[in-house]
């Protein structure tokens, strides 16, 4: 599928070059997901890993917030009618969704200002980047709502992203995380003005496109596949991995713009 013509129904979409830009189309209600955005989501991260055409992937703030998680009315209030089947259901889809950015190739950047919660900070945390505003406001907040903190991921990858006690502070009290300890503790990458928030972001995701998008694939990879592994085993698939980047063409394109002192121009084979 040419991605970018693809024209989702519940997100707003665009491509910017080789850089797919998204954001939540509800910013009345601070972009709230639904059943039909979740999966709309996924299957949209899914088609990804299908195509070179997109070489890296913005997931934008929209009128001043980023995601304010599942809709009360439309996910909340429906999912009380639900029984056990039909409730895991839906948990595995919202699971799937962040299975899909991560398991797409291209690197995810979250573009974060104001409200990032529930769901929307889920979003965020599995993105490969995190830029903010100093008004991004996040917040897992499971428990206030009577559910576990393990939602998505949440106990798996938070710590890993800030650490085991920092995490288990956020999951269980379901507190909002400034947008300065967001940075102090690693959450977010760096802190910009609202006004340069998407540019900024766009521009991120343009130096990553250009660069050997290929070695960025395996990067990811990597970062993904070696949580489950011994230090040895880590160690002998990177060998592997580099010794198959040291095929492409990529990595000769490189050292003849070294010989001759310029730039290399990276083609992603």
């Amino acid at each position: 599928m040419n991605m970018k013509e693809l024209r989702p129904k519940h997100f707003n979409w665009r491509v910017d070059g080789t850089v797919a830009v998204l954001s939540m189309a509800r910013p009345e209600r601070k972009n709230p997901l639904t059943f039909d955005s979740y999966a709309e989501l996924r299957d949209t991260f899914r088609l990804l890993a299908g195509t070179d055409a997109i070489k890296a992937v913005v997931i934008a703030s929209n009128g001043g917030n980023f995601c304010s998680g599942g809709d009360v009315h439309d996910i909340i209030g429906p999912l009380l009618e639900r029984d056990m089947k039909g409730l895991l259901a839906f948990t595995r889809m919202t699971g799937d969704l962040v299975k899909a950015i991560r398991a797409c190739p291209q690197p995810v950047i979250a573009a974060v200002d104001g409200v990032c919660v529930g769901a929307g900070a889920m979003i965020a945390l599995f993105a490969d980047l995190r830029v903010a505003t100093p008004a991004a406001k996040t917040a897992f907040l499971f428990t206030r709502v009577g559910l576990a903190g393990c939602d998505m991921g949440a106990c798996a990858m938070l710590p890993r992203v800030i650490g085991q006690g920092r995490a288990a502070e956020l999951l269980l009290s379901g507190r909002t995380m400034s947008a300065e300890e967001g940075e102090r503790w690693g959450f977010f990458n760096r802190l910009v003005a609202a006004d340069i928030l998407e540019s900024e972001a766009i521009a991120l995701a343009k130096r990553l496109a250009e660069g050997p998008t290929f070695a960025h694939m395996m990067t990811k990879t990597m970062l993904n596949q070696e949580w489950s592994m011994t230090l040895d085993q880590a160690i002998e698939a990177e060998a592997q991995a580099q010794a198959i980047c040291m095929q492409t063409r990529d990595f000769k394109r490189a050292y003849d713009a070294f010989i001759v002192k310029g730039k290399p121009q990276f083609a992603g084979d």
